[in-house]
């Protein structure tokens, strides 16, 4: 007899066999074949990647729900628990460690690749260079031999402070939110976490406009140099992760409306809410370091 059969939980949650992990797989292989056929000019990687895409919302989909169910039956122990604990704060410490690349990219090309080309050893090669970041004349860039198009860069008024604002308030109305599920307040938590999903859709509502402006009225896109290329690919990952937290956010909520977590277990919730933390904290060393700096 096992020891859920007796109303106890098993030291260790062992699942039966799954075809989860290869049906993802099958997935991801779709997906990677049809991106790099797409960017090497043949059109039918679109839709090799579309179709891995949906084939893998569909199975983790499956592969969540099953696990919601696993735990909602009181499979899982408290160890088990420490095991989601300790997997998601290695998953945050890996998206650190991707962040970190990106900033140390920002860091190195303003701090040693930008002044190094800007000292005697390079009169000759680029007499008109200035080594300031970005390299601008008149609030467009130069670039040797004009490869890339003059752009201006993007300040930090008034879209970027707005998102900071909306991200700042999400942070909050997500803790107003988890001391209401700790005190088995489980309507005043629902409504405040639809503010904080409200929240961050419009961050990314936002940011969208954002690049929109980038590329119509200062000519910044991913092109436009070194700068076009640290900008875009820091927020546009950020905005990204915003996108995976508020899909985050969402569920937890609507499992919130159906009565899951209690208050004394909830770590679906907690883990959504690290994320959502550790995007706000992202956030704010953009701020600074892109948008002021």
């Amino acid at each position: 007899m096992s020891a859920a059969s007796h109303g106890q939980q098993a030291y260790y949650f062992v699942p039966a066999p799954s075809r989860h992990p290869v049906m993802a797989a099958i997935g991801l292989f779709f997906m990677i074949l049809g991106g790099g056929q797409w960017i090497n000019g043949h059109d039918w990687g679109a839709y090799s990647l579309f179709f891995g895409l949906a084939w893998l919302a569909f199975v983790l989909q499956q592969w969540f729900r099953q696990a919601i169910g696993e735990s909602e039956r009181g499979l899982y122990s408290d160890r088990i628990d420490a095991s989601f604990r300790w997997s998601m704060s290695w998953f945050i410490f890996s998206e650190v460690m991707f962040f970190g690349a990106f900033f140390g990219a920002l860091y190195w090309t303003r701090m040693h690749a930008v002044p190094s080309l800007g000292d005697l050893d390079n009169a000759l090669l680029w007499p008109d260079f200035k080594a300031f970041w970005p390299s601008a004349v008149a609030g467009a860039t130069a670039s040797p031999a004009g490869t890339v198009e003059p752009f201006t860069t993007m300040g930090p008024w008034p879209l970027p402070t707005i998102n900071t604002a909306l991200l700042l308030t999400s942070g909050v109305t997500l803790t107003i939110a988890h001391h209401a599920l700790l005190a088995s307040h489980r309507g005043k938590a629902i409504a405040w976490m639809w503010l904080t999903v409200l929240l961050g859709a419009t961050f990314l509502c936002v940011q969208g406009y954002e690049y929109a402006h980038a590329y119509s009225e200062l000519n910044l896109k991913l092109s436009s140099g070194i700068y076009g290329s640290t900008f875009f690919m820091l927020t546009g990952f950020h905005g990204f992760h915003v996108f995976v937290g508020m899909l985050m956010l969402l569920f937890i909520t609507v499992r919130l409306m159906k009565g899951h977590f209690t208050a004394e277990r909830h770590f679906g919730f907690e883990g959504a809410a690290w994320y959502w933390h550790f995007v706000d904290v992202v956030w704010l060393g953009l701020y600074v370091v892109v948008y002021w700096l």
